[in-house]
């Protein structure tokens, strides 16, 4: 059986052991078992170590029935002994953030009675489920605030083995999953858990813990939180994004906002006229259009907006009831069809638009009076065109 060495000290960072056994696992990977190992593998929540035994990459690290299993890049050279160093910088960020989570699960239990459901801890960010649909931003600020005090105060974190028969003596947040013996992590005065994963050995380690965002998620409520080097990462990123817009705004940072909202505002106002002026030039477009007094009007329309072809066809026959119109679009590969017919028109479009989409392997649909459709076609937009023309012809005889 493996020594856990994770267990005995959490701060390890190499050790030297026997080689157990090493074979081939169902997905290709060798594996290794160890006399001892400060690796720790994938467990309650918290991602496994890596780094390397003898030189070879480790790249996994898991306990199947009480074996734990080190994932290598490649086959280990036949040694008795070998060496093994942990990657260092990824443990302690794991440290980290699980201690993180046991604090601010405990404050949102102990004074809101905010049960934690599950927990995640994720390559940039860490998540908390709580049994609550409803999460104030005051009560977020709260249980920040007590998790950040309790790092500052550098609380020595302890770890004890009990039996299960003994837990009772205990006052855990969360009743244990496992059997017999079982391992707590205690914040003194604060929080007692079962837990199997790695913590440093003072909260003042953690270093900080802020929380990003909390949202509503499956009727209860999901919160993400970093702890650590990622909180000093996260604030020097958004520092830098903070001055890049005061520089690209020529604004001071406590006006950034009010700079913001007024230019959204002012593109708002401006988006509005766009849309005003185009729906104009519509109408003119329109009125040369039905100018000829054409009773069927075609036309062939390369990487135009299909929303502004659909108003255009409408305006056509709402100032000329008399007539029919089919267009023809070509975005990029795509080619789309429109047909709109007047009230007084005798010209269907319905049925040449749905054959022409047919002959186009295109789907649309719609009236009597208008129909659309697209497809992605290599043919021509003059060859829909006319294949339109010939149904219509067709319709009419």
């Amino acid at each position: 059986m493996t020594k856990k060495l994770y267990y005995t000290d959490s701060e390890q960072k190499q050790f030297s052991a026997r080689v157990l056994k090493q074979e081939q696992g169902v997905e290709g990977n060798w594996y290794v078992t160890l006399s001892e190992t400060a690796f720790y593998p994938t467990g309650g929540g918290q991602p496994c170590d890596t780094g390397h035994i003898q030189g070879i990459p480790v790249i996994g690290v898991e306990e199947i029935d009480g074996e734990i299993r080190h994932k290598l890049k490649s086959i280990l050279p036949n040694h008795d002994h070998v060496h093994g160093v942990i990657d260092w910088e990824r443990r302690f960020d794991h440290m980290q953030q699980h201690c993180g989570q046991h604090m601010l699960s405990a404050a949102f239990a102990n004074v809101f009675q905010f049960e934690t459901v599950s927990f995640h801890l994720g390559k940039e960010v860490c998540t908390i489920d709580l049994a609550t649909e409803k999460l104030g931003e005051e009560e977020v600020k709260e249980a920040v605030k007590i998790v950040n005090k309790l790092i500052l105060e550098n609380r020595a974190i302890e770890t004890k083995w009990v039996r299960e028969e003994e837990i009772s003596q205990y006052h855990l947040r969360k009743k244990p999953s496992v059997k017999g013996n079982i391992r707590l992590v205690i914040i003194p005065d604060f929080d007692q858990n079962a837990c199997g994963g790695t913590h440093p050995k003072s909260t003042g380690e953690v270093g900080a813990l802020k929380v990003l965002q909390w949202e509503r998620h499956k009727k209860q409520t999901r919160v993400s939180f970093i702890c650590g080097e990622r909180v000093l990462e996260q604030f020097d990123r958004k520092h830098n994004t903070l001055l890049n817009l005061t520089k690209a705004l020529h604004s001071p940072e406590h006006e950034l906002l009010h700079v913001v909202e007024k230019r959204l505002l002012k593109e708002k106002e401006a988006q509005i006229e766009i849309t005003h002026l185009k729906e104009k030039l519509l109408y003119f477009e329109a009125k040369e259009m039905i100018a000829d007094g054409e009773l069927i009007i075609e036309r062939m329309f390369e990487e135009r907006s299909f929303k502004e072809l659909q108003q255009l066809a409408q305006i056509i026959v709402e100032q000329n009831p008399n007539c029919t119109v089919f267009f023809v679009s070509r975005n990029e590969s795509r080619l789309q069809v429109i047909g709109a017919k007047g009230e007084n028109s005798r010209t269907p479009c319905k049925k040449p638009i749905l054959k022409a989409l047919t002959f186009m392997n295109g789907k649309g649909g719609g009236t009597e009076r208008f129909v659309q459709g697209g497809g992605d076609s290599n043919g021509s937009s003059s060859e829909v065109l006319q294949y339109i023309r010939a149904c219509v012809q067709e319709e009419e005889v």
